[in-house]
């Protein structure tokens, strides 16, 4: 089997995942962003396996990929909703943290064109609370930035997804294939056996 095909498609394919995943796992650390660490953390392991599988011939590690895949965009629908604030969820609350802390996204106050300032604390003297943190200019609102993280992760899967079932299919034809031409030897050896 060639390498320029569905499989050397499925291995770039995983690289610009990786290298996505990565990128977004940078962020989300500089914003605390516990859940999306994790679910990112989960999508590199599960993205290195399915590479594994595709360079190794292992068509079960592919299996993985595929079902991760899945779940995957189902994630990052989630994270859009939450995002837009869809169906009463709201970027505002504590969610993406686990309620641990009241850190919100990085790209909130980092974003494009944004200007940072920190306000003086009020009389209830709450130095930490991020209330104080004004930010103006911004080219891109933060959670425009985070559904175009989500929707290029959604892009990546879907399109990985559908090669990975190509691969799958090609990897169980050759082994098919094989498994014939193994069992075809098998009689032709045994019956010269039996001939001589």
């Amino acid at each position: 089997m060639g390498c320029c095909n569905g499989r050397c498609s499925l291995i770039c394919l995983c690289a610009l995942q990786l290298l996505s995943a990565l990128e977004r796992q940078i962020f989300d650390f500089l914003g605390f962003q516990w859940a999306p660490i994790l679910g990112n953390f989960l999508h590199i392991i599960v993205v290195i396996l399915g590479l594994f599988g595709t360079i190794q011939y292992r068509p079960r590690y592919i299996v993985v990929y595929t079902v991760w895949t899945a779940l995957w965009v189902t994630w990052n629908v989630f994270i859009i909703c939450f995002y837009l604030e869809v169906g009463g969820l709201s970027k505002d609350t504590d969610l993406m943290t686990f309620n641990i802390s009241v850190h919100r996204s990085w790209w909130r106050e980092h974003g494009p064109g944004c200007v940072r300032r920190v306000l003086p604390p009020s009389a209830h003297g709450m130095m930490d609370d991020f209330t104080y943190v004004s930010v103006t200019g911004c080219i891109v609102d933060f959670q425009y930035l985070e559904v175009i993280h989500s929707a290029l992760q959604i892009l990546l899967s879907l399109v990985g997804f559908v090669y990975a079932c190509y691969v799958i299919s090609i990897f169980m034809e050759e082994e098919d294939t094989y498994s014939c031409d193994l069992h075809i030897f098998k009689l032709l050896f045994t019956q010269k056996l039996i001939v001589e």
